[in-house]
């Protein structure tokens, strides 16, 4: 059943995921339905991100009050994983728009709609401790750079919150960096094909929390059925310095080991290279002064309270990067390689 925005639906569902053709969002619809659940879709374009799926689809923008509440008519459930991501200075209007008051929106049309909400956050919306201990859902913000990402993570949460406070039932959930299949965009998955083309030879001097997008995705629901309104949780990973997890990669794609870690004052310099570069252009370059930092950061966030209250839980990063890289060859992101014994070592 399609569902568009100037249509209205009288078929209830279990849950509506907005964001369905992202990485996050696409996981989820998929453990619903394999979980027997009643779903529908909300996607500006679904493509081929959905092919296969037993799926009620709604086509709703985040800037469409009127066409949100339509898309949420008849559920029980909302899961709002739909969000502009970009490591960056610019684009603060765009991200203002689509991360807070997109927020604000789908939290007002579930409000009406009487359905339990789960907005996917990002620990980014969460500060890091001083002494690179994992910070938890408590840290204060503080100690990443105050990028329209980090910024607008940050008040969508408050966005959510000032609803809560008006009846609604809602959840945040904060994943940390995922990797896994369905990355049709492709997404955070970029780091991968790039170590897994040969490209990462020398990698960033911090460190982040890795995890398998299908175990946050599992979070995500768990939050659904027994999280606490209100309530902050990290989704969180294995902590692995970069050089380790482009070990891990390379590994998985079968080329050749990273060469070391670049030092901070290249990957500063570079920054500001790319930020200069981008003067000149249309689109802020991925490498730029925001990113650089974030790659020197310890990035590292407890999982605890999930793991206490919602059962969460992460497999191996290996046999998450093999599947994920499995994933991108499959469908034509990649080439297969043949690993070499000596490059494995």
């Amino acid at each position: 059943m399609s569902v568009s925005a100037t249509g209205t639906t009288h078929q209830p569902v279990d849950c509506v995921v907005t964001g369905a053709s992202g990485l996050v969002g696409n996981n989820v619809v998929r453990l619903l339905v394999r979980e027997g659940r009643s779903v529908r879709a909300v996607v500006r374009s679904a493509g081929r991100t959905l092919d296969g799926l037993h799926v009620q689809t709604a086509n709703a923008a985040l800037d469409d009050e009127r066409a949100l509440e339509r898309a949420l008519d008849g559920s029980k459930a909302v899961v709002h994983a739909a969000a502009m991501v970009h490591c960056g200075w610019r684009h603060r209007d765009e991200m203002h728009a689509a991360n807070v008051e997109g927020a604000r929106r789908v939290a007002r049309a579930a409000r009406r709609a009487g359905a339990r909400l789960v907005h996917v956050s990002s620990v980014d919306a969460i500060g890091l401790t001083r002494d690179g201990s994992p910070a938890d859902e408590d840290t204060p913000p503080g100690g990443m750079p105050e990028c329209p990402y980090v910024v607008t993570k940050r008040e969508a949460e408050r966005a959510v919150l000032d609803e809560v406070e008006r009846g609604l039932d809602a959840v945040i959930v904060n994943p940390v960096y995922m990797i896994g299949p369905w990355d049709w965009k492709p997404s955070s998955g970029r780091m991968l094909l790039e170590v897994g083309s040969g490209k990462g030879l020398f990698a960033p001097p911090g460190a982040n929390d890795f995890v398998d997008v299908r175990d946050v995705a599992a979070g995500i629901v768990a939050a659904l059925d027994r999280g606490s309104c209100g309530r902050r949780y990290i989704l969180g990973g294995h902590a692995l310095s970069y050089l380790d997890a482009w070990r891990i990669f390379a590994r998985a794609a079968g080329r050749m080991q990273p060469l070391g870690v670049a030092p901070r004052a290249v990957v500063r310099i570079a920054g500001w290279v790319g930020d200069a570069a981008s003067l000149f252009t249309r689109r802020e370059l991925p490498v730029n002064s925001a990113a650089a930092t974030m790659s020197m950061l310890p990035h590292n966030f407890s999982s605890a309270r999930a793991r206490r209250e919602l059962g969460y839980a992460f497999r191996p990063f290996e046999a998450t990067a093999a599947d994920a890289w499995s994933w991108f060859v499959e469908h034509g992101y990649a080439r297969a390689v043949r690993e070499r014994t000596a490059l494995a070592r």
